[in-house]
């Protein structure tokens, strides 16, 4: 079972992880507007699908001022090949692990088999967050089917950024 919920307006946890071609991605040390999605791996059709699209928008975020950024729990090598099988431009980082997943409050699955994959691995979620380091948006799911319209969110952050709209769900 995954750790406390994020709450949105609280800082993004601070974690490295290793980027496809080198590097790391510490998106808390980020500064400007950025997204995150995390996907299953390799193994699930529909995150190349959802990826996809997220490429095909990529530059609609960008020209909102947004960075991209996509990770899974997947090694290198199964993270590069994905790269290259699907043709994705958006950095890359890989080799989420089981205490990243629980400090990102993501649901976490285990394999069903090994053919699937090797490892635990984060079920979907996306974090949108603001120049301050705060959590703007936030969606978990812990089913591949269940995650938000990438050309809503896109809209909603276009929303966001043009009526300065504040952080939702702090209620707590």
């Amino acid at each position: 079972m995954s750790s406390a919920k994020p709450v949105p307006g609280s800082p993004f946890p601070d974690i490295a992880l290793p980027l496809l071609g080198g590097g790391e991605l510490r998106l808390a040390h980020r500064q400007g507007w950025r997204l995150l999605v995390v996907y299953r791996g390799r193994h699930c059709p529909l995150c190349q699908r959802y990826l996809g699209t997220l490429e095909r928008l990529r530059p609609g975020f960008e020209d909102a001022g947004i960075e991209v950024f996509a990770v899974s729990a997947d090694p290198e090598e199964r993270a590069a090949a994905n790269v290259q099988a699907e043709g994705w431009t958006f950095p890359l980082a890989y080799g989420l692990d089981v205490e990243q997943m629980k400090t990102l409050g993501v649901y976490i699955s285990p394999p069903r088999s090994p053919e699937e994959t090797d490892r635990p691995f984060a079920e979907p979620a996306v974090f949108l967050v603001n120049p301050e380091g705060r959590i703007q948006v936030v969606d978990l799911s812990n089913a591949p089917f269940a995650r938000p319209d990438l050309e809503a969110l896109l809209a909603g952050i276009r929303f966001i950024l043009a009526n300065d709209y504040p952080v939702r769900g702090t209620l707590q």
